[in-house]
């Protein structure tokens, strides 16, 4: 008989971007003149923890005590926190909402402000495991229940031994406290999750390092939002590329290598070239780079770039013949467009498509030479696997056909071999 699994998902630094006591604080204190300095002491206090330098209970007693936080706060603290979830959480709400009986938050932090803000996500208040404020007679914190096993070192080991969960139990954590659950050997795996913070202390001990929730469903084989870990999709670097360039990439998830530490393996890998003006890119690291998708230039590329060898290889190359200092932020536009959801605009070797995003279905992309037939082709493995399709959109230029399908049900992986192997193909790939 097939086990059950369990997702065991901290909350602070994980589920959302930030700790929220940290956060409390800057709310509570926000008219004190020594607030800095508090904040600094409450922030100490959460790292020594994380990193296993001081127990949890001797932290979270320290921090509480700093707080100066009432009833008013902890609403003001809710609303901050539910702006604060993390992205490829936000992207994926769907999984929490399918195994809304097989997620459990388990964390250090307190109910108050953490029910609330997974609630939206379908996830149930009884799967929800955490401290709990005692308050006076003003609504003001001036304690916590101590008896609570998660108030105490250890205590998600202890909680998850009175809970007795049977089956496969998988953790995701950013802290020491999460590493203690598979040292204790309650959990079958523990992925560290580092889409935050990434501390060396927990990466070096787990059994995955997962830069994003994306990743974590992708290596259990669990439907998420998008087919393919966006931190997965390297982008190398070439040149002077602004830092405004790669900052508005590195908030996709990309993961960014700068050419110069780029070896022949990275190379590769890479799905992404962004180059800076006067850059030249020639036809041998092209041919190296087996999984290239795209380019940007920051500048005019016709005479740095081997266009002919791109549109073969079916690479778009997104440009600005004028150099402007627009480029900067409109070629990783561009870029993320096309990743996101395969818009083409303002390409120099192919035809312009724009596509709105869609969800509750899954979208293919299919480049081939432009000869007759292969849309029937297409559309003929499609009836055979008996796939209804949601939306279909067709661009050419005199070289390339350029083919975007959604469909709207669950489809055998063989469908995918077959299109892949269809006559003329240059690139194929599931989008989400």
């Amino acid at each position: 008989m097939k086990q059950k699994n369990y997702y065991i998902i901290d909350f602070d630094s994980t589920f959302t971007q930030v700790e929220a006591l940290d956060e409390l604080v800057r709310i509570s204190l926000k008219d004190n003149p020594d607030k800095e300095a508090i904040f600094k002491k409450i922030e100490d206090y959460t790292n020594m923890a994380m990193e296993g330098r001081i127990s949890f209970s001797e932290s979270l007693a320290e921090r509480v005590k700093l707080l100066g936080a009432n009833k008013e706060h902890l609403k003001k603290l809710v609303s901050h926190l539910k702006k604060k979830v993390s992205k490829s959480f936000l992207r994926n709400a769907a999984f929490f909402e399918k195994h809304a009986d097989d997620v459990l938050i388990v964390s250090g932090g307190f109910k108050e402000f953490i029910t609330p803000v997974v609630k939206k996500f379908g996830i149930k208040k009884e799967n929800v495991y955490a401290n709990t404020f005692h308050f006076d007679n003003e609504g003001n914190i001036i304690g916590y229940d101590a008896e609570n096993p998660l108030s105490q070192e250890g205590g998600k080991v202890k909680l998850m031994k009175e809970l007795n969960l049977q089956g496969n139990l998988y953790g995701i954590g950013d802290g020491y406290s999460d590493f203690q659950l598979r040292e204790s050997g309650l959990i079958k795996k523990f992925f560290a999750y580092t889409e935050n913070i990434s501390r060396k202390s927990v990466t070096s001990k787990a059994d995955y390092v997962t830069p994003s929730f994306d990743e974590f469903l992708y290596i259990n084989k669990l439907q998420g939002s998008i087919s393919y870990p966006k931190n997965r999709i390297i982008c190398i670097t070439e040149g002077n590329v602004p830092m405004e360039s790669i900052e508005l990439l590195k908030q996709e998830g990309l993961t960014i290598i700068n050419g110069k530490d780029a070896d022949e393996k990275t190379v590769q890998k890479a799905g992404i070239i962004l180059a800076s003006n006067g850059v030249q890119i020639d036809s041998r690291k092209i041919k190296k780079a087996s999984r290239l998708k795209v380019i940007g230039y920051l500048g005019a590329s016709k005479t740095a770039l081997p266009v002919e060898l791109c549109t073969e290889k079916g690479i778009i190359i997104f440009d600005d013949a004028k150099a402007t200092a627009t480029a900067n932020t409109a070629i990783p536009q561009r870029i993320t467009a096309f990743i996101n959801k395969g818009s083409v605009s303002r390409s120099i070797n192919f035809p312009s498509l724009q596509l709105p995003a869609v969800k509750q279905t899954h979208r293919i992309i299919h480049i081939h030479k432009n000869v007759p037939g292969v849309l029937a082709q297409i559309n003929t493995l499609l009836a055979q696997h008996a796939i209804n399709i949601g939306a279909q959109y067709l661009m050419t230029n005199h070289n390339i056909g350029y083919v975007i399908v959604d469909i709207n049900k669950e489809y055998d992986k063989r469908l995918l071999k077959e299109l892949k192997n269809i006559e003329h193909t240059i690139q194929f790939r599931v989008l989400y």
